[in-house]
């Protein structure tokens, strides 16, 4: 397939970037979308050009590093697929594809479609985590847990940090993610000692980074690269009431 790339570059978070035309030839349908960015990088190397950053690891749709913005949509017009696991087939020949970076005040552009998402490790920091020293690994059935609640947790751990949900939300909000890691922890036993902190903390710092409010739309859950549902916001308010209620921080 031959294709044209409108791609944007931006030399820093503090510069201006902008829209750049691009043309890659040549391109087997077999390919994941990023083995197209890598054919372009290296056309761009051969003629001496700076080639497109990106940010990519595992490319097996498991890191949440591939993250960008395809024709208008997260991860690209494959519903329920990273970017490093959308293939080029489900593109045409000829056609012009649009990639740009995450659009957030919380995750600034490092440079052209890579972006800072260190605002998710410090919300994981702030309390998506289990502090009590419980010694060596316990036996898998130690702690009987359900079937039912043992399969909620799981679905809310399989979050992967991508950021498509603030991407995809109007509002850039990164309730889905914040649910997600407190539900995984506030279903399990394990979790329950410090749980009131937990989603206090979390919740303080994801206002502190700067993301939006949840308005119930549900483009989030739409978006979500690994299904995660929005069933695990409603577990959060939960949470954060119940918290707030006996908590001794009234702030």
């Amino acid at each position: 397939m031959n294709l044209t790339l409108k791609v944007w570059r931006q030399k820093n978070r503090n510069t201006q970037g902008g829209i750049v035309d691009y043309q890659v030839k040549d391109i087997s349908p077999d390919m994941s979308f990023l083995e197209m960015l890598d054919v372009l990088n290296e056309d761009l190397l051969r003629k001496g050009e700076e080639p497109v950053a990106f940010d990519h690891d595992c490319r097996e749709g498991i890191c949440g590093s591939c993250n960008l913005f395809i024709n208008g949509r997260a991860h690209g017009p494959e519903a329920g697929t990273t970017t490093c696991q959308l293939h080029m087939r489900k593109f045409s020949d000829g056609d012009t594809i649009t990639i740009e970076p995450w659009r957030a005040a919380a995750f600034p552009v490092n440079k052209d479609l890579s972006v800072d998402r260190s605002a998710f490790d410090r919300i994981i920091q702030a309390g998506g985590y289990v502090s009590v020293n419980t010694g060596g690994t316990p036996d898998a059935n130690e702690i009987p847990i359900p079937k039912e609640i043992a399969d909620r947790a799981f679905e809310a751990a399989t979050c992967i940090g991508c950021g498509a949900c603030v991407a995809s939300c109007k509002n850039a909000s990164a309730m889905l993610f914040v649910s997600a890691k407190v539900s995984q922890l506030a279903l399990l036993p394990q979790g329950h000692v410090e749980r009131k902190t937990r989603v206090e903390n979390m919740v303080a710092q994801m206002d502190k980074e700067g993301f939006g409010a949840c308005t119930n739309i549900g483009s989030c859950a739409a978006e979500c690269p690994v299904g995660i549902s929005l069933e695990n916001i409603a577990i959060l308010n939960h949470e954060f009431l119940a918290a707030k209620a006996t908590s001794n921080n009234l702030a």
